[in-house]
């Protein structure tokens, strides 16, 4: 058994939904296991059929008969969210999503509280904008860490009694230090996260031993390394670990350390949403991306070219991958560039693990850098090889699973056991 999982080597928004998606189609996956972020990822899945859905807290291999999602300790859950994805899903033909969800009980709360709080930061930063997507997620996390047990988590949902003392105590502090919020009394709050714990299934921290010795699993992540909260050019970065430690830990701890093929996802087109340094962005390229409309929160989908430069320290935070899937081949043109070198270095050096001060030098190092350029690329697949030093493993000429080609035997497909 060879678990998989999958982190986005660039600012998010690289195919990861879709390879998900690709990897559940084509092998016996048992379960997705989300391991970072919350309601703000948007990973697109299209189907042949043309059904499409955008997964924030499902995994995106939903859609495959019989494959369930678990929300580890380390997401950050959103119920009201989460129950408006399930009405989305049943829509378009997946009535059971919920019925195939587990849920750690340790998992933080995002509430409207989080959220409106959140919004209310962002607005009052002005043209310093983080770039939140402003769903709540860092609010909730970092109220965790300023009122350490005593933030609110999925367990509660059980337990009314301590889920409304846990609200209100939110709300209240959330209140003087922000003023009124535009959020729901604290009972509406409770009723609706009460008929969430009676909806789905909410389980211990044992119960994702017994998930991956069970079959296959691939581990989703959210967001990109180059958002990572340590790692990322801070401050335009998430309240996330968007490497692969979370993944390699939750396996450490089920006794299975080394037992997960990583795969790091690279779009051909080096894209960011919202504020904070994109060395290579380039107006003039001719591309728009519709799941990825401008919005209030993060504003228009930059788009630039290929990175090495940052995807090569992408590669370093990582700790490395064993190959590479390469999506949005179908975007390549004589247009379309790859940036091995910016005008003072090729290469970006980590500072040590949480050192912010190091990440925000680094921040307005990177805002100050200037691209260059050589011959036009002819072969996308061998040049990013060669750049990142790095197999392909998977390409990707357009949206669906019956768009992607394995190259090797790294991730070939594997047939279904007959009964």
């Amino acid at each position: 058994m060879s678990h998989v999982i999958v982190v986005d080597l660039g600012y998010g928004d690289a195919g990861k939904g879709t390879v998900v998606d690709w990897l559940c189609a084509t092998r016996p996956v048992h379960a997705v296991v989300r391991f970072n972020g919350g309601g703000q990822a948007a990973h697109n899945v299209v189907l042949p059929d043309g059904r499409w859905h955008t997964f924030a807290q499902f995994g995106a291999g939903t859609f495959q008969p019989g494959v369930r999602t678990h929300l580890s300790r380390f997401m950050v859950v959103d119920p009201l969210a989460l129950a408006v994805e399930a009405d989305h899903l049943a829509m378009i033909g997946v009535p059971d999503a919920l019925d195939r969800l587990t849920v750690d009980a340790w998992a933080l709360l995002t509430t409207p509280y989080h959220r409106a709080a959140n919004r209310a930061r962002e607005v009052a930063r002005g043209a310093g904008r983080h770039g939140s997507c402003g769903m709540g997620v860092g609010e909730t996390i970092a109220y965790d860490l300023a009122h350490p047990g005593e933030a609110p988590r999925v367990g509660d949902c059980a337990t009314p009694g301590v889920l409304r003392e846990r609200l209100a105590a939110l709300r209240d502090r959330l209140t003087a230090e922000l003023g009124p919020l535009d959020a729901p009394p604290v009972d509406d709050c409770v009723a609706a996260f009460t008929a969430f714990a009676e909806r789905v299934s909410i389980v211990d921290g044992d119960y994702l031993t017994t998930l991956l010795r069970s079959g296959t699993c691939v581990f989703e992540g959210a967001q990109g390394v180059l958002l990572d909260e340590w790692y990322g050019f801070h401050p335009y970065t998430t309240w996330s670990t968007t490497t692969f430690a979370n993944a390699e830990r939750l396996l450490a701890e089920a006794g299975m350390a080394g037992h997960a093929t990583r795969l790091g996802v690279l779009r051909i087109v080096t894209t960011r949403h919202g504020p904070g340094p994109l060395v290579t962005e380039d107006p003039n390229l001719p591309f728009i991306d519709p799941r990825n409309p401008t919005n209030p929160w993060q504003g228009p989908f930059r788009f630039g070219h290929f990175d090495a430069v940052a995807h090569r320290y992408a590669l370093d935070v990582a700790g490395g991958v064993d190959g590479l899937a390469l999506t949005h081949l179908d975007l390549a043109s004589p247009q379309l560039k790859i940036c091995r070198r910016y005008d003072w270095t090729e290469r970006l050096v980590p500072g040590p693990a949480g050192d912010l001060d190091h990440q925000a030098t680094l921040t307005e190092q990177l805002l100050r850098s200037r691209p260059e350029y050589d011959e036009p690329v002819s072969d996308w697949i061998t040049t990013v090889e060669d750049e990142l030093a790095r197999p392909v493993v998977l390409s990707s000429h357009g949206p669906t699973a019956k768009d992607k080609s394995t190259r090797g035997s790294l991730l070939a497909p594997v047939p279904a056991a007959s009964s």
